[in-house]
């Protein structure tokens, strides 16, 4: 327990250890605990911090960080790279539920924790309440597609340095990772200074980019990493869950991505958020939680 009242632990998940936080006492009746992931895949889950602020709202919040992320890390620790697989990430979201006895759960997932909450949800589960899905793909090469019409639009400059590094294989050069956040501040998080939760997520990904770099490659629109060809669009049908999209207006999840997420699951409303980027918890986050708190309690209304 830390001094702001939630409570922290680990969970034994392959070999290694999942650490968790959980926000709140407990749930009020009628109420559901809501379960976060974060994105990445790779990240950590600081940023996602905003969200617990829903436990006023009646109930538990819980976060954690996927395992080879921030604080369930196993850098240093014998392993095989292969394991990271959409399948181990979609395991672990079991893990943690069964773990913390959380049989009835909303499930909150943000960029590829959205997509990980989808892969989820396809799994059809016992004890789902709502979905919430916060600027996620479907499929991975719209994504790189819609990334690449963004880069369009970057200085000309930034783009030749962009190509240029991608080309001779050095983009962990500081030149492409200056030109890569001029399209971070673009469609990333558009708050300057960056909120402190998510300057942590940045340098928990940088510690220890190897899930990054194995599942995705060296940035949004370079995808070369194992879900290169990752694609639920055709699938998306199958998630029969009240379902709450969320994007921003200039998100690196364009409103052509969420649209395609939202016009695929029969039970999911889009909601666009016209001053943000890939991170509307963090640019507009009262408006954010209101939106979260208002469909949390249309579903519990329904049981």
């Amino acid at each position: 327990m830390d001094d702001s009242g939630a409570a922290e632990g680990r969970i034994a998940f392959r070999g290694f250890e999942t650490w968790y936080r959980v926000a709140g006492d407990g749930e009020e009746p009628g109420k559901l605990p809501l379960l976060t992931l974060h994105g990445g895949p790779g990240a950590c889950s600081d940023y996602l911090e905003p969200f617990e602020a829903l436990a006023g709202t009646g109930r538990r919040v819980i976060r954690y960080d996927q395992l080879g992320c921030g604080k369930s890390g196993i850098a240093g620790r014998p392993h095989d790279p292969e394991m990271w697989t959409v399948e181990l990430f979609v395991e672990e979201v079991d893990a943690v539920r069964d773990a913390l006895g959380l049989d009835r759960v909303h499930v909150l997932g943000q960029s590829w924790g959205g997509m990980l909450a989808m892969e989820y949800a396809l799994t059809q589960p016992d004890g789902l309440g709502g979905l919430i899905i916060e600027s996620s793909p479907a499929s991975i090469p719209l994504w790189v597609a819609e990334a690449n019409r963004l880069r369009e639009d970057l200085p000309p400059d930034v783009q030749g340095a962009l190509l240029e590094h991608e080309e001779k294989g050095t983009t962990d050069s500081p030149e492409y990772e200056a030109a890569m956040q001029i399209f971070y501040d673009r469609h990333v998080c558009r708050v300057k200074p960056t909120p402190e939760p998510f300057r942590r997520t940045i340098e928990c990904l940088l510690a220890n980019p190897e899930v990054y770099y194995y599942m995705n490659g060296p940035s949004e629109f370079h995808v070369i990493g194992t879900i290169k060809d990752w694609d639920i669009t055709d699938r998306l049908g199958e998630i029969r869950l009240p379902t709450l999209v969320m994007s921003g207006r200039y998100d690196e999840a364009t409103s052509k991505i969420a649209q395609a997420v939202a016009e695929g699951i029969p039970e999911a409303r889009w909601e666009l958020f016209e001053n943000s980027s890939h991170t509307c918890h963090l640019e507009e986050p009262e408006r954010a939680l209101q939106v979260v708190a208002d469909f949390l309690s249309e579903v519990e209304a329904r049981d």
